[in-house]
């Protein structure tokens, strides 16, 4: 073997190719084929691509599948903490040895063609999703859809969540231009879930184009809310579902997420599978990081969102489940993303900030920031030095009656967990405490 540590094996996967991003797919796929990764003995292929949501309608439809009896790999990323987080099998991260050992039949593979740090893990998933047996595999795509690393497999089911400005050097600066790309993991004839209610038009016209059979948030399956209850109800499809009252901690994105995951399990034809026990075993699990309400003296709130579509996402939910005490948003961002429209949205739900210093080149400076926020007429903005510093200000400022949100990146969610260690457990856990209130109920219809 290669290396003998799993950290060596990331180091090496790193430095390996000349460019950190290679969106091509011609030298992954043939090293997938070498492994034999790609023929049609191996597990039917869910793959997720969307701006955002797409982790949690990933680990959704993982988690419904599972709790259906059936073996389930998945692949998302980033990883917040540990690489392991990235490659799960029914649910539990895959062990340092197993990766390695993985890495190493990629490396046999691949002979002298080099791949990048995403598509060798990429190839290690699945993988060692076929080494288990794993009935399916849901497959997250790390960037854009149609020359992302996941797209050399042709889903079964295809799922497209909400679609916004992101990676605009990379996927175009429209929603349309980003939409087109995003749109290319469907496959002709086959089911695409598409979780946006209005998704943009290229999406559809791709759709048409190619003969992709359009699963549409608002026609083939929709959802209302009243109060606490829940409806979802699909239409058009071989089942029609109606789950009621599960509870009010499932709503705005969430809500949508959870319908897109249900959608897709349909469309997988398991929705004879989900009956009431599964459906509540699989919404106790959750996409650490998304929107994840942690209960404390104060109440953390850690949200990945890092773009102006997450950010309102963060802001709605915000309005709708205000706290008794103060509001304090710990936040780093990185450089290259939009920011200045962001702060508006979060007007008069953030009672004080506390930018995060990051000790990553792409971050934006602590000080930068907390210039920034004070231009926007954001306040009061509190400078610290270190995490541990922001993190005790934060807490601090919130008192036992208030809320720390965490937000603005992957990385900032990451350095918070890496100085709480009391936090950590349950965040990377991805576990919601089950809140069913008596006498509601999922059922079918």
């Amino acid at each position: 073997m290669r290396f003998a540590t799993l950290a060596e094996w990331l180091s090496f996967q790193e430095q390996l190719h000349p460019v950190g991003m290679d969106l091509t797919l011609e030298r992954i796929a043939l090293v997938a084929d070498r492994l034999g990764l790609r023929d049609t003995d191996g597990p039917r292929t869910v793959i997720v691509a969307g701006t955002n949501g797409k982790g949690t309608v990933a680990t959704r439809t993982a988690a419904l599948l599972q709790a259906q009896g059936l073996k389930v790999g998945l692949f998302t990323s980033p990883h917040l903490l540990r690489y392991n987080e990235r490659i799960r099998i029914d649910g539990d991260p895959l062990s340092d040895s197993a990766l390695c050992r993985a890495f190493e039949a990629v490396d046999q593979a691949r002979g002298d063609d080099s791949l990048t740090y995403f598509e060798f893990g990429a190839l290690a998933a699945a993988w060692l999703f076929r080494d288990a047996g794993v009935a399916v595999q849901v497959l997250e795509v790390g960037l854009g859809g149609r020359l992302d690393a996941v797209n050399i497999w042709d889903a079964d089911v295809a799922a497209i969540t909400a679609v916004d400005l992101d990676h605009q050097t990379w996927l175009g600066d429209s929603r349309e231009a980003i939409g087109r790309e995003k749109a290319g993991v469907m496959r002709a004839g086959r089911p695409v879930v598409l979780g946006e209610p209005e998704p943009p038009a290229s999406v559809l016209a791709h759709a048409d184009h190619l003969g992709a059979r359009a699963v549409r948030s608002g026609r083939d399956f929709t959802l209302t809310r009243s109060g606490a209850a829940l409806q979802w109800v699909w239409q058009g499809q071989s089942h029609e579902w109606r789950l009621a009252g599960v509870g009010a901690r499932i709503d705005g994105a969430a809500l949508l997420n959870t319908a897109t995951a249900l959608a897709v399990v349909e469309s997988l034809g398991r929705g004879a599978g989900l009956t009431e026990a599964v459906v509540r075993q699989a919404l106790e699990i959750s996409a650490p990081g998304r929107l994840q309400r942690l209960r404390g003296t104060p109440e953390w709130l850690l949200d990945v969102a890092h773009n102006l579509h997450a950010v309102g996402e963060l802001a709605r939910w915000l309005e709708a489940h205000p706290v008794d005490g103060p509001v304090v948003a710990l936040v780093a961002v990185m450089a290259d993303k939009e920011r200045t429209a962001m702060w508006p949205l979060l007007e008069g739900l953030v009672d004080a900030w506390v930018p995060v210093p990051l000790d990553l080149p792409r971050a934006l400076p602590a000080g930068l920031l907390a210039d920034e926020l004070e231009a926007a007429g954001q306040g009061p903005v509190c400078r610290v030095d270190g995490v541990d510093g922001a993190l005790s200000e934060a807490a601090r400022r919130a008192g036992p009656r208030g809320r720390v949100v965490v937000f603005g990146s992957f990385h900032t969610v990451a350095a918070v967990l890496e100085h709480a260690p009391a936090l950590a457990p349950a965040a990377l856990s991805g576990r919601v405490e089950p809140d069913w209130p008596d006498g509601e109920a999922v059922h079918a219809v």
